[in-house]
């Protein structure tokens, strides 16, 4: 049978995984096709925290792109005083300095990387990334859904169906990704296996207008914990106010009961809960939208089967707690994109794809743990509070307002909420869990060393050059006086090379090697007098190699190898670790 439509990779939604994968496979010269089965993209803000390593996936597609994220960002220092309060206009319990926000973590982030986090409602990051896509070539088709599909030796033949006719059609690909959510049909028909359970909570979001400057104005911040008697079911455990732009527009999270049927939103009910959480019994909202939904805590064990991969909600669903959705589903798409691209150009052989799983999998089973675990993390702030357990509402009114007491146990249950309050730096600023992500597959050659590590992995960032590891963002400078990242010298769909003074045998080894497997591949010398230099001294610091060693760097930043000096034979030696690297 002819298939209606030829491509090399068709990828299923177009949310943040989706839209990034096309992105980028159109910006490797792929071709590809995107299909979504709305009308349009994302309806509601639901991700937003966007971390520093889904910037710079951003700023890989290019300065624009990541410009045009920036102006429609609500930037990182309007982010971080995350306040407890009884609620918007009542007594505020304590707050903390998060998204990198205290001046430790501050500086801390900007030595991570060039990029800076923000809060960027999926309404506008998925416009971003599927625009970018159709500009440089990705085709796409919107009110068309996955139906089923069918692999051979040579590529996927995929049913889809035309929502609007109702009319099937066929799309035949070398590739197919499922990045078609938390209810994805394509890891149904795969039979992935996943660990977990669906439905272990339930919330409902409640999209609303409202002008609440004179309540957090001067105290901005993304999220607002509001701690009220009554408040405690669900999976999210209490009322959360969170900003989706600075004043004027707000979404609630409320829990409701998992065991009952879900309730039904209407604007009644969403003035009286944003009432009750604000503090105002005045106040008057519009009401932009509301939709319930289950905290989830599942993730898939392997993550591909043939020619056929999931990513994004798809193969690691979970609740929102550190902000880690659409980050790992964009960081998915970047770390497929390239392996992709480089196997349909012959220049790997399919057994690269092998990685992604390898490598993807255990970020799946990492941010899902994790996210689950920070809410199990609210517990103390509960306890300290005396609002864990039952029903009376007095009794827990009366427990809270103890800790105003002049006795040693209300200094104790003060003591006990503050720590309680900062131990929340495992959610709302751990910036290990974001930046730390290290790979071990075939896609990595080791050098026979141990990789490092710091003492809390989920909270500090551990640059290195590790193999696996992302390489470390150093500033750098041209001749000229440009202004350089290390990852800017890297990525954009190819291999790079970084070497020093006393490397010139790395660079005609990668001369070589290039031509041998029809391979484009960069090479960055860095150094006194050379093309890029090293002003500052970080660079030498952060190498974890002498000039005359070199760091293999792939299309996504991760280090695939690295040698600590030059070797007897440096274009045996490259040439065997790009081949095995590459699958050959």
């Amino acid at each position: 049978m002819t298939a209606d439509i030829t491509t090399d990779v068709l990828v299923i939604g177009t949310g943040p995984a989706g839209s990034a994968t096309a992105a980028l496979l159109a910006s490797y010269g792929v071709d590809v096709l995107v299909i979504n089965r709305y009308r349009w993209l994302a309806n509601t803000p639901r991700a937003h925290i966007t971390n520093q390593r889904t910037m710079e996936v951003l700023r890989d597609l290019g300065p624009e792109v990541e410009a045009e994220a920036m102006l429609h960002a609500t930037h990182q220092d309007l982010m971080g005083n995350n306040v407890f309060c009884e609620s918007l206009a009542g007594e505020e319990l304590g707050r903390m300095q998060s998204w990198g926000t205290a001046p430790e973590s501050k500086a801390r982030h900007l030595r991570a990387s060039p990029c800076e986090m923000n809060d960027l409602p999926q309404t506008f990051m998925e416009p971003i990334l599927f625009t970018t896509a159709c500009r440089r070539g990705a085709q796409s088709r919107m009110s068309t859904e996955y139906v089923s599909h069918v692999q051979d030796a040579d590529g996927v033949t995929t049913t889809c169906r035309d929502r609007l006719t109702g009319r099937d059609l066929t799309v035949r690909s070398k590739y197919l990704v499922g990045a078609d959510g938390g209810n994805s049909l394509v890891a149904e028909h795969l039979g992935l296996p996943f660990e977990g359970k669906m439905g272990v909570g339930g919330s409902m979001n409640i999209l609303f207008r409202a002008d609440l400057s004179k309540y957090v104005a001067h105290r901005p911040s993304v999220l607002y914990w509001v701690m009220q008697p009554g408040a405690d079911v669900g999976g999210i455990g209490m009322g959360l106010v969170r900003m989706v732009r600075p004043w004027n527009e707000w979404l609630i999270v409320w829990g409701y009961d998992i065991t009952q049927p879900a309730p039904v939103v209407d604007a009644a009910l969403a003035t009286q809960v944003a009432r009750q959480l604000v503090g105002d019994p005045e106040l008057e909202i519009e009401l932009l939208g509301a939709n319930t939904w289950t905290v989830n805590n599942c993730f898939a064990t392997h993550m591909q089967s043939g020619r056929a991969f999931i990513m994004g909600d798809a193969a690691h669903r979970h609740p929102p707690s550190n902000g880690l959705g659409s980050n790992t589903s964009i960081q998915d798409g970047f770390n497929l994109a390239w392996k992709l691209a480089a196997v349909i150009k012959g220049q790997a052989t399919p057994k690269l794809l092998d990685s992604y799983s390898a490598e993807r999998a255990p970020i799946a089973r990492q941010i899902v743990t994790r996210a689950n675990q920070s809410i199990g993390e609210f517990g103390p702030i509960f306890e300290a509070l005396g609002m864990d357990g039952g029903v009376d509402h007095d009794k827990i009114q009366r427990n809270m307002a103890a800790r105003c007491d002049a006795t040693p146990a209300a200094e104790a249950q003060r003591e006990a909420l503050r720590k309680a309050i900062a131990f929340k730096k495992y959610e709302f600023d751990a910036h290990g869990v974001e930046m730390n992500q290290r790979y071990s597959s075939s896609a990595v050659v080791s050098d026979g060393t141990k990789a490092p590590v710091n003492d809390d992995m989920e909270l500090y960032y551990q640059p290195t050059t590790h193999p696996g590891a992302r390489l470390p963002h150093v500033w750098l400078y041209d001749r000229q006086g440009g202004k350089h990242s290390t990852l800017d010298l890297t990525g954009k769909g190819r291999f790079t090379l970084l070497t020093g003074i006393g490397g010139e045998g790395w660079t005609k080894a990668a001369e070589a090697a290039s031509k041998a497997l029809n391979l484009p591949l960069q090479v960055v010398k860095i150094g006194p007098r050379c093309e890029v230099e090293d002003h500052l001294g970080d660079w030498a610091r952060a190498r974890d190699i002498s000039d005359a060693g070199c760091i293999l760097v792939r299309p996504d930043h991760h280090v695939a190898w690295r040698s600590a000096g030059m070797t007897a034979d440096p274009e045996a030696d490259l040439t065997r670790v790009l081949r095995s690297v590459l699958g050959h």
